[in-house]
Order: structure tokens, then sequence, then C-alpha cells
């Protein structure tokens, strides 16, 4: 199991990923066919970043009680 330091580091690595996909996203034309490709990664790279800030801000407690 990973501790809550290299959780938050590893999405704050990831949030710098997003920057940069997201500034080499900028001057592209939305027909471009790379923007496809880099979108595609960026809306995978949201999606780890969000799971991760889960199991950060895991839920407590039980859902049916």
């Amino acid at each position: 199991m990973r501790t809550e330091n290299q959780i938050q580091s590893k999405i704050n690595e990831m949030t710098l990923q997003r920057r940069s996909l997201e500034s080499r996203l900028a001057p592209l034309s939305p027909g471009d066919p790379q923007r496809a490709a880099l979108d595609a990664q960026l809306t995978r790279l949201e999606d780890l970043i969000l799971m991760l800030e889960w199991v950060l801000n895991a839920p407590v407690g039980k859902y049916h009680a």
C-alpha cells in the first residue's frame, strides 16, 4: 500500500503532465489528427488523477448501515 505522501506526489506529477498536455493542445485546430490522440491522453490522465484523489479522500462509513 502506498503512503499518503506517495499518492499526493503522484497526483502532483500527473497534474504537471496534464498542464503540459493542455499547453500542447491549445494551438491545435479541432480537425488536427494529433488533437484526438492528445485528447485521449488527457482524458485518461484526468481519470487517473480523479481515482488517486478518491483514494486520498476515501469515503468513511458504510453505504448500507
